[in-house]
């Protein structure tokens, strides 16, 4: 009896020594540690956006979280972005759905020139039409958030005052741009934004259709004296984590994650807005660039709604919601404009 009393003793002390100290390792098991791509250079605005989404985590998880980020394509480059995530390569990833419209062709439906006015309205668009229709491309990745450029403009080296001026003047453009710029007569080159200033140097092209932050942000407006105000169309972005690992989460980190999606379109959407603002501030002052007002405007706009109607028509016959999505986008544009 006395033996079985401390044998039983002795099985009650251990079970409370290892329920103190819990599971092997659980007592130095450090934060969870992530990694998150992203492909254009640290002062770009998608990498800013970046890192206040990484130091947002970090502090609402009270430090359960640890964020390393890796900007400039020194992980995964633009194209690999979407893929590289999906197989691990980055756990999260920052890409541009505009480089590949085949494979996003829903949500570049806000590439359309339907008349987004701004960054802000366009990224809370873009956020409410994936949440609405949880577009199929991503079904394979966690989507953290979804955000889009400011309207694009006409940046050049030679001035572009009107439909005539534009006729077979080489431009780097992408996506959605490519065929605006055909319907208005420019020659239409594509190219990674990072080659561009190259291409400007050696005459490879002429200008460039983006939105106008780059002009600081890239320097550009060192090579190109003039910008064409034609704001439209914006470019898609979309932040993705990789499901395994989104799934290995705590829920209360994933928790945090989820509430940080809307807040982190229409932040990234404000800042980028502004930094456009402080970019033509910039150019203006600094370097004498001259913004053009075009002077049959409204031949440019008449142009372009060809592109919407074919779109439409494209889209449906292949089976997709292009009509609702376009009334959609619409809908919204003036919800948030408002």
């Amino acid at each position: 009896m006395k033996r079985q009393i401390l044998l039983l003793a002795a099985i009650f002390f251990a079970v409370f020594v290892i329920g103190s100290i819990g599971t092997p390792g659980e007592a130095n098991a450090g934060p969870v540690k992530l990694s998150y791509a992203n492909f254009p250079p640290p002062v770009t605005f998608p990498c800013v956006q970046m890192e206040r989404w990484k130091d947002e985590v970090e502090k609402r998880t009270n430090g359960k979280v640890v964020i390393n980020t890796f900007p400039g394509s020194t992980l995964l480059g633009p194209k690999d972005m979407m893929d590289g995530v999906i197989a691990g390569t980055a756990d999260i990833g920052n890409l541009c759905q505009a480089y590949q419209p085949g494979r996003f062709v829903l949500s570049n439906a806000t590439a359309l020139p339907l008349g987004i006015p701004n960054a802000r309205v366009g990224s809370m668009v873009l956020w409410d039409l994936y949440r609405k229709y949880n577009f199929e491309p991503f079904n394979k990745v966690k989507v953290l958030t979804m955000f889009t450029t400011a309207p694009s403009n006409i940046m050049s080296k030679v001035p572009i005052r009107n439909l005539n001026d534009i006729q077979g003047v080489s431009l780097r453009a992408s996506g959605g741009a490519a065929q605006i710029l055909k319907v208005w007569g420019a020659n239409q080159i594509g190219m990674p934004m990072s080659a561009t200033p190259e291409a400007l140097q050696k005459g490879t092209v002429q200008g460039l259709f983006s939105s106008l932050e780059v002009m600081k942000d890239f320097k550009f407006a060192e090579l190109c004296k003039y910008v064409t105000m034609t704001q439209t169309p914006i470019y898609p972005f979309a932040v993705v984590m990789n499901m395994d690992k989104w799934n290995s989460l705590p829920k209360d980190v994933q928790k945090v994650m989820e509430d940080l999606g809307t807040e982190q379109a229409e932040w990234t959407g404000t800042y980028m807005d502004k930094i456009a603002l402080e970019s033509i501030a910039w150019s203006k002052a600094n370097q004498g660039v001259e913004f053009i007002e075009p002077s049959d405007k409204a031949q440019w706009d008449k142009k372009l709604k060809p592109i919407v109607d074919a779109w439409i028509a494209k889209k449906e016959k292949e089976g997709f919601p292009a009509k609702e999505i376009v009334a959609d986008i619409r809908a919204l544009i003036k919800k948030y404009a408002e």
